[in-house]
């Protein structure tokens, strides 16, 4: 990675990707340190929660409290997810920074996900970018599922290609490529981008969100920097998956990135320490064993 960037920016994703799919729900106490731990590590954009119906995701119940008591530090950015109307006057109404849409690329995965077809998902986020640009707040669309679907398998290319196209017709200011189910290998990330950046031109930010499951994690974001783009998703510890893919694991642990790219050269703004030493406070409340490495293998050994 030598010859690319010389500074990438990590998308803090442990407070909503992160927490949506674990059995203990966190107080909203502790999803408010864990935002604060974020930032003192060095975080800037964190995606806090999600604005959905609390019946289908228990763990994001909380939403409005949470974003009624988060500090807000200058230059740290704030998002949330949403999928409808509702959500969208709920994240404006909580004074989010940013907001993420999801169309999902495959039919089936969208049903499930959103309950309506991947076209009618296009239409609604049209609808939500424009009010949020409209309201002056910064709106991502990910197409989720991009390299797989649990459901239908292969998202071929051309599939790719026609929903990437309307999604970029729904004027975004990023689009983000999003491997759900954890399935791509580096090809696929040097392949895919090249077709988002042909299809949404040279200017639209361009961002990757990815998922450990088959241990690709690692590999992936090297092979997504490698083909120009600069953002990445990650979640502290490894933590997380989708409620409604079968067998969903975490993101990318955010430690892991950091070692990674802190080795090649490029800054992330993040500090490692501090956040392995949040890795260590997420297990504890979770009471579970976290995916990521760094905090079983340390970072590299400084000698005698």
């Amino acid at each position: 990675m030598s010859t690319g960037p010389t500074r990438v920016e990590i998308v803090e994703m442990s407070p909503r990707d992160g927490l949506q799919n674990e059995a203990t729900v966190l107080s909203t106490a502790d999803k408010l340190e864990l935002v604060e731990r974020a930032v003192r590590a060095g975080a800037r954009r964190i995606e806090v929660t999600s604005f959905v119906n609390p019946s289908r995701v228990p763990q994001m119940a909380d939403a409005d409290e949470l974003m009624a008591a988060l500090p807000r530090p200058e230059g740290v950015r704030y998002a949330g997810l949403v999928m409808n109307q509702r959500g969208l006057d709920r994240a404006l109404a909580g004074g989010v920074d940013e907001i993420d849409v999801v169309v999902v690329a495959s039919d089936t995965f969208c049903r499930r996900n959103q309950g309506m077809s991947t076209a009618e998902a296009c239409v609604t986020a049209a609808s939500l970018v424009g009010q949020a640009r409209e309201a002056g707040v910064f709106a991502t669309v990910t197409v989720a599922a991009s390299f797989g679907c649990p459901f239908e398998g292969e998202v071929p290319l051309a599939r790719l290609r026609e929903v990437v196209s309307r999604v970029v017709d729904t004027g975004p200011d990023e689009l983000a490529l999003a491997d759900t189910i954890g399935v791509a290998v580096p090809r696929d990330l040097t392949e895919r981008f090249a077709l988002a950046r042909e299809v949404a031109g040279a200017d639209l930010p361009l961002r990757v969100h990815l998922h450990d499951t088959r241990h690709t994690g690692v590999a992936n974001a090297v092979a997504a920097v490698a083909a120009g783009v600069t953002t990445l998703d990650a979640s502290i510890g490894g933590a997380g998956g989708c409620p409604f893919a079968p067998n969903a694991t975490g993101n990318v642990a955010t430690e892991d990135l950091v070692y990674l790219f802190a080795r090649s050269g490029i800054e992330t703004g993040l500090d490692l320490a501090a956040t392995v030493d949040t890795v260590t406070w997420l297990e504890d409340r979770l009471g579970k064993r976290l995916p990521g490495a760094l905090l079983r293998a340390g970072g590299f050994p400084t000698g005698g």
